[in-house]
């Protein structure tokens, strides 16, 4: 049974940028530069059969190449983070991706994603109460920003059934419309 997401692959050149951001945060687990996504739509575990049908089913979402740009940091979990992230800057375009990754998943039957979409690359990831010295981390890289790169296609991944991180696999990409 495969665990399964939708993502856009981050391209070398910002991998590389990212990856001179990764350091000073102890209890950090990195996430490796090669894993770098973002997120589209969170599948999880599904029988052959359905993951079958949706890889099918995402060759069928036409959108144009768009341009993106990596902006900021931020983290998930409040006074307690548990992973920090690099932002994405507004792009109607990966919106609209976004809602026909979704709207395919729920065609299929998934249910809706419950969580609001905001994409994001992981940069880290922290076992719980063990974050230290996120605040200081995102004030020095708060203005980070990468340079501006073209999405040209979305890529169908798996995932060991692990706690996040990778190491993930590109099961199928899908080129965007030209």
């Amino acid at each position: 049974m495969p665990r399964l997401f939708t993502g856009i692959k981050i391209p070398a050149a910002s991998c590389d940028q990212l990856s001179f951001i990764q350091y000073g945060l102890l209890n950090a687990r990195w996430i490796e530069p090669h894993d770098f996504h973002i997120t589209l739509r969170f599948i999880g575990d599904v029988d052959d059969h359905l993951a079958n049908d949706l890889a099918d089913a995402y060759s069928q979402i036409s959108i144009p190449p768009f341009t993106l740009q990596l902006k900021s940091v931020g983290s998930f979990g409040g006074d307690n983070p548990r992973m920090v992230w690099a932002g994405v800057s507004h792009s109607p375009a990966l919106e609209q991706l976004h809602k026909s990754h979704e709207a395919m998943s729920q065609r299929l039957g998934l249910k809706p994603e419950g969580r609001k979409f905001t994409p994001h690359v992981t940069l880290a990831r922290f076992k719980a109460g063990q974050a230290s010295g996120v605040e200081t981390y995102l004030i020095d890289h708060s203005r980070f920003q990468s340079l501006e790169f073209e999405v040209t296609s979305f890529e169908l991944y798996s995932a060991k059934a692990s706690k996040g991180g990778g190491p993930y696999i590109i099961e199928q990409s899908y080129e965007l419309d030209v």
